[in-house]
């Protein structure tokens, strides 16, 4: 095994934005510079090349005998039945073949942050800006925002460089009430982390933890869990009680909140700087980070551009206040595991062999409470660990929109073409020598801020995070790439960052679909992965973005082999090759060869073969609901009719649905249509599975050898619908599937029988 070995540059970097290094020369000419990062290329990778090269020839002769059997047709059942599965195949190829960009250079990286001292002084560090975006009080509490944020404050980094930034684009009075007490909290939090070295720095997961009693222990958690307390009722009473507005200060804070018409939708710019490094201590009289609380403007009249907008305005506000050459984002479900985090990303940041075209470093999402078999394939393995591997090796790891580092510089067009904003102020060589309180800071905050600052700017198109798409993540990298920057993916041993999932299946359908219609945006594009991305980054990197891209297009053929074999086989119709056909080897070969190899990928990243079942079934539940709407409702958007925009997931956990989840049981619970169409196809194959064997059985015939890949297909189906049986017929708790759904996809499933029946006779 190959590995490349990246050690730091000896030589002073003139660059303002990076810091200078320590010239070890004089004092030991003959050591090696210390060791910052190694790469080291997949065993894997000859291997994958190997197989993608048979398994193109196996492609390659399906469509063979597709044509053939097209030309062959006799009838007109036999042509577009064959006509169907040659479009379903097109897709499926298509998406394997843009799968295998990922397979074709992985690279596994490790960096040695313990090395960064002898590079670089502490106090020649780069600072660090954090955004943190949060959208409504009610899916997504307040406290666990709060534990975000401290989590992050408590870094081992030094704190004058550090400067949180909170987004709240539900505009919320409770959620600004809840910073305010994180930042009284945190001048006992932080330097009790520090003292105690502890390593995970959320408070609510470190006291969910066996945490070593003592005294001062004791009187933290008290203090945190009386600030929670106090927190969780003002969002329940739907009201900030006199007794907590301490001063006149904070009184004239929340009576912003007083003015009429202020609703979430329609309100003034909000930014409360809540610590100030320069003014406010913590006990043992060290400095706090800089913490600000910001509420962008916002009017009905004006586009807000959902997270994209948000994360645009901490970018020009944190420029006008701090203006951090690093910045990091992270969702506010998303806490710091991991204490050193910060270090390990300025392993590739201050690499003088990365700097001039390096963007950023992602480091995987990672989650806390997946049940044993993460029943709804929440942890997304291949998105979040096993593509980005193969990414690496090419241009690098897409930006998923949390746990990311970014140079500020790469927000501002590309390496060799630096995008000037409108204010010399914003610029990302900009250096801020005022307070963060000052009044003229504080006005071109405010400023940078409003609903209609962006108007006739570069903002979205070319500078910061770009419009377009309802998946900002993916659409920002996507285009940094086509601009020549490139991107590291962290993988620790330990993870950098922790989030929460999802507890019932709606949220996690929801949350899909808009990643779906997001997705489709980008690809039918004028910045379209497969031409325009194709010939900025090259073919490899294109066909991986175009994977995620067309995404949504596989509910065709997930459809077409989820119903049609099955309604052929309802009516004794045989349309895959019998046992004795040697064409039979060829599908079996293709089926058994993708499943086999998806399957050796999860558990050679550390997946277990429940959780990859749980991966692969929720593949097929995907493509029968969440993609099949997300595609329809993009289509009927891009012919100009409205369409429902972003929802917030849920991030509030109910105790009932927490224990079922804990059980591997799926909780439907609340109707829906992403459950309707699930349901039809679960019916429809029980149904085929049952009178298919009948059929073999008792009557089977000359025909008997024509129906065993039905059979088979049928019965893995009905194998993955089994959660969706259990929650029709044999669950009597509130998350069994509701009644009005199941009669709704009964009748459907009838109408699509008979008209079936009608077209295969």
């Amino acid at each position: 095994m190959i590995t490349i070995h990246c050690r730091a540059n000896l030589q002073p970097l003139t660059n303002m934005e990076k810091p200078p290094l320590r010239d070890y020369t004089a004092t030991n000419a003959a050591s090696a510079p210390p060791l910052l990062n190694t790469l080291t290329p997949s065993r894997r990778t000859s291997s994958n090349r190997a197989f993608a090269a048979v398994y193109t020839c196996a492609i390659v002769a399906l469509f063979y005998r597709h044509t053939q059997t097209l030309l062959s047709s006799k009838t007109l059942v036999s042509f577009y039945v064959t006509l169907t599965f040659f479009v379903s195949d097109l897709i499926l190829a298509f998406n394997w073949a843009s799968g295998q960009a990922f397979r074709m250079r992985p690279v596994y990286r490790k960096e040695f942050p313990e090395n960064l001292e002898k590079v670089v002084k502490t106090s020649d560090l780069p600072g660090l800006d954090v955004f943190i975006c949060t959208a409504d009080p009610y899916k997504e509490p307040p406290i666990s925002v709060v534990n975000t944020a401290l989590s992050v404050m408590a870094y081992d980094y030094p704190t004058e460089k550090i400067s949180v930034y909170v987004s709240d684009d539900g505009g919320s009075a409770f959620t600004l009430f809840a910073f305010m007490e994180a930042a009284r909290f945190a001048a006992h939090w932080l330097p009790f982390c520090r003292k105690n070295d502890i390593a995970k720095r959320n408070p609510d997961e470190y006291f969910a933890t066996d945490y070593k009693m003592s005294s001062e222990t004791e009187d933290i958690k008290i203090m945190y869990e009386s600030m929670k307390m106090r927190v969780k009722h003002v969002v329940e009473t739907g009201k900030i009680s006199e007794e907590y507005n301490t001063s006149d200060e904070v009184c004239q804070v929340f009576s912003q909140w007083s003015i009429d018409g202020f609703t979430r939708q329609n309100h003034p710019t909000v930014i409360q700087v809540l610590l100030d490094q320069n003014k406010d201590k913590d006990i043992t009289g060290n400095c706090l980070p800089n913490l600000v609380y910001v509420s962008r403007q916002k009017s009905k009249t004006s586009p807000h551009h959902f997270k994209a907008g948000a994360l645009n305005v901490l970018v020009r506000v944190s420029a006008a206040m701090t203006n951090a050459p690093v910045i990091l984002t992270l969702d506010c479900d998303m806490y710091s595991n991991d204490p050193t985090t910060p270090l390990r990303a300025l392993c590739y940041i201050l690499d003088p062999e990365m700097q001039s075209n390096l963007g950023y470093v992602q480091f995987p999402q990672e989650y806390h409470g997946l049940n044993k078999s993460d029943i709804y394939a929440c942890e997304h393995k291949r998105l979040f660990k096993v593509h980005p591997v193969g990414y690496d090796g090419l241009c690098g790891p897409n930006y998923v929109g949390t746990g990311c580092f970014f140079r500020r510089r790469a927000l501002c067009g590309g390496p060799s073409t630096l995008i000037l904003p409108e204010i010399d102020g914003l610029c990302p060589d900009s250096v801020v020598n005022k307070p963060l309180t000052a009044p003229s800071v504080l006005e071109l905050a405010h400023h940078v801020a409003g609903c209609n600052y962006e108007n006739q700017t570069k903002w979205g198109s070319k500078i910061g995070f770009r419009y377009g798409s309802l998946v900002e993540d993916y659409y920002t990298g996507y285009r940094m790439k086509c601009e020549g920057w490139r991107s590291i993916f962290c993988y620790p041993e330990t993870a950098a960052f922790l989030g929460d999932v999802p507890f019932n299946l709606l949220d996690v359908l929801s949350q899909n679909k808009r990643w779906a219609i997001g997705l489709l945006e980008v690809a039918f594009s004028r910045y379209s992965t497969i031409t325009f991305g194709v010939k900025s980054m090259g073919l490899f990197m294109g066909l991986g973005y175009s994977y995620y891209a067309f995404w949504a297009i596989l509910t065709i053929p997930i459809t077409t082999y989820c119903l049609l074999p099955q309604l052929a086989l309802l009516n004794e119709l045989s349309i895959f090759p019998k046992v004795s056909d040697p064409w039979f080897l060829l599908y079996m070969f293709l089926f058994l060869g993708a499943y086999g190899q998806d399957l050796l990928e999860f558990v050679v990243d550390g997946g277990t073969i429940q959780r990859w079942w749980s991966d692969q079934r929720m593949w097929i539940m995907r493509g029968l609901s969440c993609h099949a709407f997300g595609l329809t409702e993009f289509v009927v958007k891009s012919i100009g009719i409205p369409a429902e925009g972003f929802n917030v997931t849920s991030k509030i956990i109910n105790d009932e649905e927490s224990k079922r989840y804990e059980q591997g049981v799926f909780e439907f619970g609340v109707p829906s249509p992403l459950f309707v169409t699930l349901t039809m196809a679960a019916i429809i194959n029980l149904l085929s599975l049952i009178i298919g064997l009948v059929h073999f059985i008792v009557d089977g015939g000359s025909n008997k050898e024509g129906l065993v890949m039905q059979l088979v297909l049928t019965g893995l189906i009905v194998m993955n619908c089994l959660p969706v049986y259990q929650a029709i017929a044999l669950r009597s708790d509130k998350g069994k599937m509701p009644t009005k759904t199941t009669v709704t996809a009964t009748l459907l499933a009838s109408a699509v029988y008979v008209v079936a029946s009608l077209f295969l006779k």
